[in-house]
This record gives C-alpha cells, structure tokens and sequence, in this order.
C-alpha cells in the first residue's frame, strides 16, 4: 500500500486531499558520476610529475609522462596502499615510491622489482579513470568508463576565439554543489553586491527547462549607487561605465552551468562564463568551482590587457561574496540536520527538480524522504515535474 492510499478520512474514507508524496532531500543527492568533470588546471600537472586531486572522496593521482600524455590512476598503492601521488614518474609509468611497484596509465601493474618468476601472482592493480585535456583543464570520467566515449565533453566555442580572451578560475567551497547551481540562478540575490555593483534590479524575462537543464533570461538595469569599475569593463562598457540595461542568460545543463551576459544594443556577449562545481569529498559537502570567464575583446588593441586587473579583483570580490553566501547556507543544513530552506522561487524549484532526478542518491537510505533527514517541500507547493515558462 502506498503512502497516499493509507491515508483516510475520520469517517474512514480515503481523504479527499491526500499529502503529496515526500520529496529527497536534495542536499542528500550526489552529483553523476557518468560526465566528464574538471579535477585539475593543466598547468597544476607538469611533466614527469603527480598531482593528488579528488572526486566525491575517490582519491586519484594524475601524472603527465614523457609523452606530454595525462593519465589518472586511483591514488593506492594495491601493496600497501601509500598514496601513488607520493611517487616517481618514468617514461609513462607511475612508479610507487616506498616499493617501487610500476603501474601503466590504465592502473594495471606492469613491475614488481623484487618478485621472481613463480614468487606469486601479483595483484591486477588499480582502478584507471578516462582522461581528457581541454580548455587548459584535465577532465576524468568517474562513472562507467565504457559511457565515456559516447558522453561528450561540453562545447566552449569562445574559448581560443581571437574575440575573446578567458579568465581561469579554481577555487574550494564549503558546500554541496546544488547551492552554487542556485547561487548563480537566482539573480535575485543581487542585494548581496550591493557594494559592488550599486542598486541592480533584475527581472525575470522568462524561463525554460526540461529533463536536463533550466535556462533563465534576466534584464539588468543598473538603477543607482556606486559601481565598482571592473563591473563596467567586464560588461565592455568603457573606462567611463554608463547606465544600461542587459541580458543575461543563465543554463543549467546538467551538470555544468553557463552565463552569458549581452549588453543593451549588441547583438553578441560581452562574457560568457562556463562552470563545473567538482564534489570533493565522499559526503559531498565540499565542492571545487572550475570557471573560464572569456570576455570579448574590446576595439581598442591592448585595452583589455590594462583593464585585466581590475576586472579580476572584481569578480574574485563577487565570488567571495557569494561564497560566503553558500558556506552560511551549507552551515545550517549540517546544524539542522536537514532542509528547511521555504523556497518559493518557482525557477529554483524546477532547477531542485533537475539537479535531484539526474543526480545519485549518497546513502541508499535517502532514496525515499521517510528514512532521510527531510524535503524542500516542492511536491506540496507547486506540484511535480518541471514546467516550460515564457
């Protein structure tokens, strides 16, 4: 018998207004392991060299041979189990560094210096990861390895255009990563800036989603009080900056999420930003943000290069901002045990919806709400599924 048929009337009559079936808690749901997701900045990963990265607490080691070649191992040693980024890379092998044991890029064990012909058979050795270089970024697949072919990595056309120039960021937070989906959605957090970006109101121009993504149209209009002046270069609007009115377009594609901002009278982006929130630990209340901010070049040669700075220092402000935002959100959820957030955003909710039915559940017990601390209480306000909106 389901929940909603067990409930009756005091006659004894099934009511007439059955709750609505509990909701997961989305703070309890993983991030899908089946995409190719940013562990690493390229440079981080030198030649002949180990780099320790994480994914949702698995621990693995990324090692450039000599070919120039990336490879991603589990971080363990089958022996003894010492951290493989503690060792020495020859060739395009990884070798451990307390007893020399040789892995090939794919994780298999190639030598055991000391073992002899019949001493044993050795261990088949550890776990290898799909790996992609892109964007200045190392990717690994997670998931099942035989989908990593067929999943593509996500398509940056601005990334190398002579029109843009990008801005790399790589950066920890203290939180599950569906706070930084809902950080960068809602616009209507933009009180948060206000000493940054003066007096902003945005509106809603409409939104659109289906069964893998949410993609928001906001209209900014900038309506007073001091402005830092990265903000107006950032948005090419000159050294002088000016009162106008812009587009911006925000996407949650599962799992990444993209912003474009176009301003009043153009026809293209000033920005476009492209990010993956990593989960770093097992619990996935930690998350690494991977952003690349390319911004298009103004007419002026040289320009962009001089204004470079103050751009930075903006958006590395608006970031802390933010950031403190979400680790204060994360703070209450591991005080209160469980999501009591009353969101009445109806684009928020349906991103909840997104990011909860293509995400993995963390603990088997918090596949259904009765055995997990809790719901969002979207099923009892706005009903379920995701709606298309103009």
């Amino acid at each position: 018998m389901t929940e909603t048929e067990s409930e009756t009337a005091g006659n004894g009559l099934p009511s007439a207004h059955p709750s609505p079936a509990p909701v997961r808690d989305l703070r309890l749901v993983g991030a899908n392991p089946d995409f190719w997701y940013p562990v690493a900045l390229s440079k981080k990963v030198r030649r002949r060299r180990v780099l320790a990265a994480t994914f949702a607490g698995e621990r693995i080691a990324l090692y450039r041979g000599d070919s120039g070649t990336v490879y991603a191992i589990e971080d363990r040693c089958a022996h003894r189990q010492v951290p493989l980024s503690m060792g020495v890379v020859e060739g395009e092998k990884l070798r451990c560094c307390y007893h020399a044991w040789a892995y090939r890029g794919d994780g298999r064990i190639s030598q055991i210096p000391y073992l002899s012909k019949g001493d044993g058979r050795p261990p088949r050795g550890v776990r290898g990861y799909p790996v992609r270089e892109a964007y200045g970024l190392v990717f690994v697949f997670p998931g099942d390895p035989a989908r990593a072919v067929a999943t593509p990595l996500p398509e940056l056309p601005a990334f190398g255009s002579p029109k843009y120039k990008t801005m790399t960021f790589s950066r920890t937070v203290r939180c599950h990563y569906s706070f930084m989906h809902e950080n960068l959605l809602d616009m209507n957090h933009q009180f948060l800036h206000r000493g940054v970006v003066g007096k902003l109101h945005p509106e809603l121009l409409g939104y659109e989603t289906d069964a893998r993504s949410v993609e928001a149209r906001y209209l900014f209009t900038h309506t007073g009080g001091k402005r830092n002046r990265g903000a107006g270069l950032l948005a090419n609007e000159g050294i002088g900056g000016s009162d106008s009115s812009d587009v911006m377009t925000i996407r949650t594609g599962y799992p990444y999420q993209t912003l474009d901002l176009v301003p009043e009278a153009a026809d293209h982006p000033a920005f476009r930003l492209w990010v993956a929130y990593v989960p770093e630990d097992a619990e996935q209340r930690r998350c690494h943000a991977y952003g690349l901010l390319m911004i298009e070049k103004p007419g002026i040669p040289g320009a962009l290069q001089l204004a470079w700075p103050l751009i930075r220092r903006f958006t590395e402000r608006v970031f802390a901002e933010d950031r403190l935002a979400v680790e204060a959100e994360q703070r209450a959820w591991d005080e209160q045990g469980r999501d009591l957030n009353h969101e009445i955003f109806p684009l928020i909710l349906d991103l909840r919806e997104v990011l909860r039915s293509n995400g993995v559940p963390l603990d088997p017990q918090a596949r259904a709400c009765g055995g997990a601390p809790a719901c969002d209480g979207r099923a009892s306000t706005l009903g379920e599924g995701p709606a298309a909106r103009r």
